[in-house]
């Protein structure tokens, strides 16, 4: 009894530890987002710079980085490729799940293949394609269909995993024996079933694509359509950078996906459990 109670405190140590080492960055940035430039520089460590709370950070670098004009490229960019790409992995996976078709077999297959190739070595392709050729660079629309198409595969795969152990068979043949069509059976059985894995999906991609600067920053080259990662680079300079104005905005970033997160996080890890693969 003694030894478990003591295997158990060590574990609790080990992860309060591990825990401390994850959250640090994040607390610093916290912490200089109100401090000037130079006490960032100097001390960035203290919990508070020489001149005290400097709250006009927040505001300096909403005005100069058009913060609000970014936000809402980045949530047009990531609610729409989000809203996508939960439906055509759950549409796919739920074929894929319950049909015994080769296509579905060799199109899952491929899915799972694309996972391992980076996207480092697509992106000169990609944009020499949809610029030098397309002419179709600088479009919102472009950088969602790229966002779909490179979150579609991991999604597959969870969904295909949670219709696989947690969608009875049973209830779709009994909505199928009420008159209910192909379709009607996913949306009003199915779907609301994979509640969990939406949710887990939801926050794993809304994650990538809140935070991605590589694509976008290689899509967008128009300053109006810039998302807030990209919006951020206006506070590096040449030889220097602001780095109270980066943090303050790194800070802003942060937090709608922060509330996003604390909004389904309940589903979050039932939603992982029911996208295990089984049987």
């Amino acid at each position: 009894m003694a030894a478990k109670k003591m295997g158990n405190t060590v574990k609790h140590g080990i992860l309060i530890v591990l825990l401390a080492i994850y959250i640090f960055p994040f607390f610093m940035v916290l912490i200089n987002a109100f401090k000037e430039k130079v006490d960032v520089i100097k001390n960035p460590l203290s919990l508070v710079g020489e001149r005290g709370f400097i709250l006009s950070n927040f505001p300096d670098a909403m005005e100069k980085m058009n913060f609000f004009r970014a936000s809402w490229n980045s949530l047009l960019v990531t609610g729409i490729s989000m809203a996508l790409i939960i439906l055509f992995s759950a549409m796919a996976s739920y074929i894929m799940a319950r049909e015994k078709w080769l296509i579905c077999r060799v199109f899952f297959t491929l899915m799972i293949l694309s996972l391992a190739i980076p996207f480092q070595v697509l992106m000169i392709p990609l944009v020499s394609i949809y610029g030098g050729i397309f002419g179709i660079l600088n479009h919102r629309i472009t950088l969602i269909f790229m966002h779909v198409g490179f979150g579609v595969g991991m999604s597959t795969f969870l969904f295909y995993g949670a219709v696989k152990g947690t969608v009875p068979l049973e209830m779709e043949e009994s909505a199928a024996l009420d008159g209910c069509g192909r379709y009607r059976t996913f949306f009003q059985v199915v779907l609301p079933l994979l509640k969990p894995i939406v949710a887990t999906t939801v926050i794993i991609n809304t994650l990538n694509l809140w935070n991605d600067y590589l694509l976008p920053s290689l899509i967008l080259g128009d300053g109006r359509l810039h998302t807030l990662p990209v919006a951020a680079r206006v506070f590096y300079g040449a030889f220097s950078s602001d780095l109270g104005l980066l943090l303050a905005a790194l800070v802003l970033m942060i937090i709608p996906v922060l509330v996003l997160y604390l909004l389904l996080q309940k589903y979050i890890i039932e939603g992982v459990v029911a996208g295990a693969v089984k049987g």
